[in-house]
C-alpha cells in the first residue's frame, strides 16, 4: 500500500520537472538565437577629452586651416610681385621666300628665329608693397579666426556634453520613481491578492507604475540622441556617452571675467584685427599716387635678319622704366572712401562686440549666483519630497490614509528629483556660460 502510493507521485514529480526543464531549455534557446544581439556600450570620454577630440578631428576646424593655407597662398601671390621676375620667350617664322631690298640685297631671310630672356626688377614698387602687407594683415584675420571657430566648437562640445549627462541626472530620478511606483504596486497587489485591500488602490498603484515607465523610456530616448550628437560633434563612428565628474573650475570674479572678455575672446580678437587691417588700408592709399620705378634687362639672339651689322646675331639692352599714374577716372578717390567706410564699420563692430562681451559676462555671473541658489533650494526640495513619501508610505501601511497620498507624494518626489537634476545642469551651464564669455574656454 505505501509503495503503491508513491509511486506515481514520484513518477509525476519527474514528468513534471522534466517538462520544467524543457520549457527552460527551450526558452533559453530563444533568448540565445531569437532575441537581437545587445548592441556595444558606447565609448565614455571625460570633458577634456571630447573638446581635444574635437578640436583635433572636426571638419570646422580642418575648414579653418585650410583659410590660413588659402591666406598664406595669397601672401605669396602679393609678394612676387615686387620680386624680380625672369620670362624667356623664343619665336621661329616662315617666310615664303627671302625678303630682298631695293638693292638686291637679302633684308629678311626666309627662315628666322628669335630668342629673349627679359628680366624685370622692380627697384620702387609702393603698390605691390602694399599689397603684401595686405595680404599679410588677412593671414592674421584667418589665424585669428581659426581660434574663434575651435573656440566655438569646444562650447559646443562642452553642451553636448553637459547635455548628456544631465539626461543621466534625468533618467536616475525617472528611475528611482519607477522603483518607488513598482514597490508600492506590489504592496497594493499583495493586500488585494490576501483579501485585504482595495481593488482600485491597485489600479492606481499600476496606473503610476505604467506612468513613470513611459518617463523612463522618454528619457532614455532623449539620452540617445544627446551621446549622438556629442558623437558627431567629436566625429566619433557612433554615440558617445560621459563620465560622471564634470570639472569647469573655480568661478571667476566679475572684475576678472570682464577684463578677460576684452582680452581674452576671440571673436573680440578678430574684430580687432579687422580693425588694424583696415587702418593700415587707409594708410597706404598714397601708394595709388606714387611712381613705380623698374629695371629691365634682355639678352637675346636672332637670326635671319639682314643686314648684320644693323641686327646683331646675339646681343643685350637694358632699360630704366618709370611710370607716374597722372589720371585714373576717379579709382584711387573712390578706393579711399572705400576703405575709410570698411573702417568706421569694423569700429563699429568691434565696439558692440566689446558691450555685447561685457553684457554676456555679467549676465553669465549673475545666472551663475543664482543657479548656485536655485541649486541648493532644489536639493534641498528633493530631499523634502522624498522623505514626505516615505511618510506617505508609513501612513497608507499603518491604515492612515490611502494611496492618493503616496502616489501624490511619489510624483512629487520624481518632479522634485527632476529639477534638482535640472539645476544642476543649469549650475555647470552658468559656470560654461561664465567662462565662454570671459574667454577662458577652452
Amino acid at each position: 500500500m505505501f509503495s503503491s502510493s508513491v509511486a506515481p507521485v514520484s513518477r509525476f514529480s519527474r514528468a513534471r520537472g522534466f517538462a520544467v526543464g524543457l520549457l527552460l531549455f527551450a526558452g533559453l534557446a530563444a533568448t540565445v538565437v531569437g532575441a537581437p544581439a545587445r548592441a556595444d556600450a558606447p565609448a565614455r570620454v571625460t570633458l577634456d577629452e571630447a573638446v581635444a577630440r574635437a578640436l583635433q578631428s572636426n571638419p570646422t576646424v580642418a575648414i579653418a586651416i585650410a583659410e590660413i593655407d588659402r591666406a598664406d597662398a595669397l601672401l605669396r601671390q602679393a609678394r612676387a610681385a615686387y620680386f624680380p621676375s625672369l620670362i624667356g620667350t623664343a619665336s621661329y617664322t616662315r617666310l615664303d621666300g627671302d625678303r630682298l631690298a631695293a638693292t638686291g640685297a637679302v633684308a629678311a631671310g626666309e627662315n628666322q628665329l628669335a630668342a629673349n630672356v627679359q628680366l624685370t626688377v622692380p627697384l620702387f614698387a609702393p603698390v605691390a608693397r602694399a599689397n603684401g602687407r595686405h595680404a599679410e594683415d588677412n593671414r592674421h584675420i584667418a589665424e585669428a579666426s581659426a581660434d574663434d571657430v575651435r573656440r566655438q566648437l569646444a562650447v559646443a562640445t562642452a553642451r553636448a556634453y553637459l547635455a548628456v549627462v544631465a539626461q543621466h541626472r534625468v533618467i536616475e530620478a525617472n528611475e528611482n520613481a519607477r522603483h518607488t511606483a513598482q514597490a508600492h504596486y506590489d504592496y497594493a497587489h499583495t493586500r488585494f491578492a490576501g483579501g485585504v485591500g482595495r481593488s482600485i488602490d491597485e489600479v492606481r498603484a499600476e496606473q503610476e507604475l505604467r506612468t513613470n515607465e513611459v518617463n523612463v523610456e522618454g528619457a532614455y530616448a532623449a539620452l540617445v540622441h544627446a551621446k549622438e550628437a556629442l558623437g558627431v560633434l567629436i566625429t566619433a563612428d557612433g554615440p558617445v556617452d560621459t563620465v560622471d565628474d564634470v570639472a569647469l573650475g573655480q568661478p571667476q570674479s566679475l572684475g576678472a571675467a570682464l577684463n578677460d572678455a576684452r582680452t581674452q575672446r576671440s571673436d573680440v580678437r578678430v574684430l580687432e584685427t579687422r580693425v588694424a587691417a583696415g587702418e593700415r588700408l587707409v594708410k597706404d592709399d598714397w601708394v595709388y599716387y606714387a611712381p613705380i620705378l623698374s629695371a629691365v634687362g634682355e639678352p637675346f639672339y636672332q637670326h635671319g635678319l639682314y643686314p648684320p651689322s644693323l641686327y646683331p646675331r646675339v646681343g643685350w639692352q637694358a632699360s630704366l622704366i618709370l611710370s607716374l599714374p597722372l589720371y585714373d577716372g576717379g579709382a584711387r578717390t573712390g578706393i579711399a572712401h572705400e576703405r575709410e567706410a570698411l573702417v568706421v564699420e569694423s569700429r563699429a563692430n568691434l565696439d558692440l562686440a566689446l558691450r555685447q562681451a561685457q553684457a554676456d559676462v555679467r549676465a553669465a555671473f549673475d545666472a551663475m549666483v543664482h543657479a548656485d541658489k536655485a541649486l541648493i533650494a532644489a536639493r534641498a526640495a528633493a530631499d523634502l519630497a522624498r522623505r514626505a513619501l516615505e511618510l506617505a508610505n508609513l501612513a497608507y501601511k499603518a491604515g492612515a490614509t490611502s494611496n492618493l497620498e503616496v502616489i501624490d507624494a511619489s510624483r512629487e518626489s520624481r518632479a522634485a528629483d527632476t529639477a534638482a537634476a535640472q539645476a544642476e545642469d543649469l549650475a555647470r551651464e552658468s559656470r560654461l556660460d561664465l567662462l565662454s564669455a570671459s574667454g577662458r574656454f577652452p
